[in-house]
């Protein structure tokens, strides 16, 4: 079973989460505490190492929506989109980015980035560090960690 734990960091005069999964199948269990983190907030930037599962997560985030699709890794198309159906029935849109090609911010206004930090809908960002001036101030970001082959650290911020 995961496991959460939840920390003051008084440096910053914030809390954070911390998720604890020891295996991949505990990720989708782990998203109704992540969707509880959030919040109202839908703007989600993704930081960790090659293979610390910012995919993943997205993948399970989607499944827990209801997306029908599977999310792939937008390496090369840098955004992909995906649709469900919210609460009400209405279709609802994810958007997720993959900006580790990007070489600065004027990349990043050519692809049209300004249009999915300000809509409504949720928003996974991986490798957001060349637009981190950009996103929106209730943007949330985690840490991914690599613990061991299967178990990783969630950093909610």
């Amino acid at each position: 079973m995961f496991s959460i734990t939840y920390k003051a960091l008084t440096f910053v005069k914030k809390y954070t989460l911390e998720i604890l999964i020891h295996s991949l199948s505990e990720l989708d269990d782990a998203m109704p505490v992540l969707a509880d983190a959030l919040g109202s907030r839908r703007k989600i930037a993704l930081y960790g190492n090659l293979g610390a599962g910012k995919t993943t997560l997205v993948q399970a985030f989607c499944r827990w929506l209801g997306v029908e699709d599977t999310p792939t890794s937008p390496t090369f198309s840098l955004i992909n989109e995906y649709g469900y159906r919210d609460t009400d029935g209405k279709l609802a849109l994810v958007h997720h980015l993959d900006l580790y090609r990007l070489k600065n911010e004027q990349e990043a206004f050519d692809i049209g980035i300004e249009e999915v930090l300000y809509d409504p809908w949720y928003c996974f960002i991986e490798w957001p560090q060349v637009v981190e001036a950009m996103l929106p101030e209730e943007t949330v970001k985690i840490q991914l960690d690599i613990l061991s082959e299967t178990a990783r650290r969630l950093l909610i911020l």
